[in-house]
C-alpha cells in the first residue's frame, strides 16, 4: 500500500457552544491540516495521487476557512467547529475530487500537542 500526505494551514476564529471553559469563549487558532491519500497502485506517472492537484484542492478549500469565524459557516451552524468536526468537513469537502477510496485520512492540528483526525 502507498500512501502519499500534503500539509496546509489556515488561521481562524471559532468557540465551543455549551463548553464550560476557556474555549466557549471566542478564539483563534492555526490550524495545520494534514490530508493523507492511498492506493495499492500507482498511476502510469507513478504517482498515488499528484501533489500539486492535492495541495491545489486542499488550498482552495481553506481558503473559504481562513481568518473566517467558523461558527458562521453554515456546516457548523448546529454543530460545534472542533478538531474533530473540521477533520469531517474537510475529508467530506476534498474526497469527491479524487479518485474514490483514494483520500484515506485527514488531521486537524489545533496546537503542537493536540490534533484529531477524520478517515472513513
Amino acid at each position: 500500500m502507498f500512501t502519499v500526505k500534503i500539509k496546509s494551514d489556515f488561521s481562524g476564529a471559532h468557540n465551543l457552544r455549551g463548553y464550560k471553559g476557556k474555549c466557549e469563549d471566542l478564539h483563534g487558532h492555526n490550524w495545520y491540516i494534514e490530508v493523507e491519500a492511498v492506493s495499492e497502485e500507482l498511476d502510469s506517472l507513478g504517482m498515488v495521487i499528484d501533489f500539486k492537484e492535492m495541495k491545489k484542492v486542499l488550498d482552495s478549500i481553506l481558503n473559504e476557512l481562513d481568518h473566517k469565524y467558523l461558527n458562521e459557516i453554515s456546516y457548523f451552524e448546529k454543530i460545534n467547529p472542533t478538531s474533530e468536526n473540521i477533520a469531517r468537513y474537510l475529508y467530506d469537502k476534498i474526497s469527491p475530487f479524487f479518485q474514490k477510496g483514494k483520500i484515506s485520512k485527514v488531521t486537524v492540528w489545533e496546537t503542537d500537542s493536540s490534533m484529531a483526525s477524520y478517515s472513513a
